[in-house]
């Protein structure tokens, strides 16, 4: 697996936030208050996490740039969870208007980079710039599939797989290891551990399935000494706070 580039991290910022307006584009008020793909939250409260941590990332650029850090929310996890609670019943109207906002302030903060100050340190995850690039990427990307709009994890890029593969290979448990054997790609090995198990299926599928998301495509197969096993209990997503979605 190659890194991506900042240019080319710029570029999917972009177009992640561009995917997100359009989709959002397409909703009305009752679609806001309907269940998401994520279990008790309604797509209001996709949308309010989706603006909050734009703007959240957006604040890392901004007091980074003052050679400052901050808090990624304020308030801790606890801060960030009662910020959604608030803002999910909000109509459709103001959703779109605060993230268009976010989203909008998030990419002017990271278009003004200079190529040095994607080295700059900040707070969230102990990191840099960069570092929040990709989770703000992350974000994005996985979090417009949970408003349950027809834009599902098939429509994941490869590079954006194989950059899930390896973040998120903090999910793999210790004494395991994961061969990762997407479908006319190379093979990925991630984890170190004795146990080795093989998952066999379409990158989207696997990445899916790595990020706590449903496999759209049904080809995930797991096998363990070459015979077909249950897939693996993963250990939680790798968060800068207590507990996430």
């Amino acid at each position: 697996m190659t890194e991506i580039t900042t240019s080319a991290l710029l570029a999917e910022l972009h177009k992640a936030a561009g995917t997100v307006t359009d989709v959002v584009a397409k909703l009305d008020d009752a679609d806001v208050a309907a269940p998401s793909e994520l279990p008790g939250w309604t797509r209001g409260h996709v949308l309010a996490h989706i603006a909050g941590i734009s703007n959240a990332m957006a604040r890392q650029l901004e007091y980074a740039a003052r050679g400052e850090t901050i808090d990624i929310y304020d308030g801790g996890y606890e801060g960030r969870t009662k910020a959604i609670e608030l803002a999910a019943s909000h109509s459709l109207a103001e959703h779109r208007d605060a993230t268009e906002a976010a989203l909008s302030r998030a990419l002017r903060a990271f278009d003004g980079l200079v190529e040095s100050g994607w080295n700059t340190r900040i707070s969230f995850r102990n990191g840099t710039v960069l570092d929040g690039g990709l989770a703000l990427w992350r974000e994005l990307v996985i979090h417009v599939t949970d408003l349950g709009i027809g834009r599902g994890p098939e429509a994941w890029s490869r590079q954006f797989c194989e950059h899930l593969f390896d973040f998120l290979s903090a999910r793999v448990p210790a004494d395991q290891k994961f061969v990762l054997q997407p479908l006319g790609l190379p093979q990925v090995v991630i984890g170190s551990g004795r146990q080795s198990v093989a998952i066999n299926g379409m990158i989207t599928d696997i990445a899916a399935w790595l990020a706590g998301r449903t496999p759209t495509l049904g080809s995930l197969r797991a096998s363990a000494d070459a015979d077909g096993v249950d897939l693996p209990e993963l250990l939680p997503w790798p968060s800068s706070v207590p507990a996430t979605r």
